[in-house]
C-alpha cells in the first residue's frame, strides 16, 4: 500500500483509520468505501467472526465497548481517526438505557482514547436531537430532544465538546437523518418493505405515509462520512441529508417502482409515531459547502 495517506482539509495526512461499530448497517459499507482509498483501515467489532469477509486492506480488531480498557487506542494500532459508529439499544428510541448505560459508556471509551493521544474523531449524531422542531433544520438550531435516544447523543456531543477544552482534538459531530439500503436492520421500513415481497404478501401494512422526512441511501451515507474523515478538520455538527424533504407514501412508491414490486400498499394501518414531528427535513449548506459541488442525488461532488 502506497505510504502517501490522504491529503485532507489542512494537509495532514489520513494514513490509518479505525471504524469502531464496524460490523453494524452504516459500519459495513463505511468499510467498503474506505477499502478503495490508500489507507490503513482497522476495523473494531464485539465479534471478529462477523466481519470475517472483509475486504484484505482492513485489519479486524475485536473490541468491546462496554468495557473500556487503557490499551484501546494501542488495539486499534495508534490510528490518526476514528469514525465511530457504535451505539446499542436501537431502534428503541425511548428506552432510558440510552443515557442510563450507553451514554457513560461511550463516553469513557471515546475519553479513553483521546487521553491516549487520538487527534481527530468522528462520530453519528441524530436528527432526533433536534427533537419535535418542525421545517428545514439547520445545525444552529438549539437541540431539543424529547427521546432518550436523542438526549444521550446530544448529551455525548457535549461532553466531547467539554472533554476538548482539556484534551484538543478535531471533531466532527455528523447528524444523520433517514437512510436506507442492503444490510439495514429487520425493523427498518426497506427492510420490512422487502420482506413482505418475498414472501408474496398481497398488502403492506404502514402508516399514512404523509409525513415529510430526509433520505439518503446508506452508501451515499457512507462515502459521506469517509470524506469528512479525510477532511481531518474540526467540523464540530454538520447535518448529513440530503436536503430534500420526501414523503414516505413516495419513497416506499419509489422503492415499489424501481425493484418492479406490485404489493398494495395498506395506507393508515399504523400510527404516526408520536415523538417526531410530521413535517421535517435537513438542511445541507454545510456540508455541501464542506465537500464541494452537487450532484442530483445527494448534493455532493463524486470526488
Amino acid at each position: 500500500m502506497p505510504d502517501i495517506g490522504i491529503i485532507v482539509g489542512r494537509g495532514v495526512p489520513v494514513k490509518k483509520v479505525a471504524v469502531s461499530g464496524a460490523s453494524g448497517f452504516i459500519g459495513r459499507h463505511v468499510l467498503a468505501e474506505l477499502a478503495c482509498h490508500p489507507v490503513e483501515v482497522i476495523a473494531a467489532t464485539q465479534d471478529a467472526a462477523q466481519l470475517a469477509n472483509t475486504a484484505k486492506n482492513v485489519q479486524v480488531v475485536e473490541l468491546d465497548i462496554a468495557n473500556p480498557q487503557p490499551g484501546d487506542y494501542e488495539r486499534l494500532h495508534r490510528p490518526d481517526f476514528l469514525i465511530h459508529l457504535a451505539w446499542a439499544g436501537l431502534p428503541n428510541y425511548k428506552s432510558l438505557n440510552h443515557f442510563e448505560t450507553e451514554l457513560p459508556r461511550q463516553y469513557l471509551f471515546l475519553k479513553g482514547l483521546v487521553e491516549a493521544g487520538l487527534p481527530a474523531l468522528l462520530v453519528t449524531g441524530t436528527c432526533f436531537e433536534y427533537g419535535m422542531q418542525s421545517g428545514k433544520l439547520s445545525e444552529d438550531l438549539i437541540p431539543l430532544p424529547c427521546t432518550p435516544y436523542g438526549y444521550a447523543k446530544d448529551a455525548l456531543r457535549r461532553q466531547l465538546e467539554f472533554l476538548r477544552e482539556n484534551h484538543p482534538f478535531d471533531l466532527t459531530w455528523a447528524r444523520l437523518f433517514y437512510m436506507y439500503g442492503e444490510g439495514q436492520p429487520k425493523s427498518a421500513l426497506f427492510s420490512q418493505l422487502k420482506a413482505a415481497v418475498a414472501r408474496n404478501e398481497l398488502a403492506f401494512n404502514m402508516s399514512g405515509g404523509e409525513q415529510l422526512r430526509d433520505f439518503l441511501p446508506v452508501i451515499e451515507v457512507a462515502s459521506i462520512l469517509v470524506k469528512l474523515a479525510f477532511r481531518r478538520e474540526d467540523i464540530g455538527v454538520v447535518n448529513v441529508c440530503s436536503g430534500i424533504p420526501i414523503s414516505v407514501r413516495n419513497l416506499v412508491e419509489g422503492w415499489l417502482k424501481d425493484n418492479g414490486w406490485t404489493i398494495k400498499l395498506n395506507l393508515g394501518h399504523y400510527d404516526y409515531p408520536g415523538y417526531e414531528p410530521m413535517v421535517f427535513w435537513g438542511n445541507n449548506d454545510k456540508l455541501k459547502k464542506i465537500l464541494g459541488n452537487t450532484n442530483k442525488n445527494t448534493g455532493f461532488a463524486n470526488d
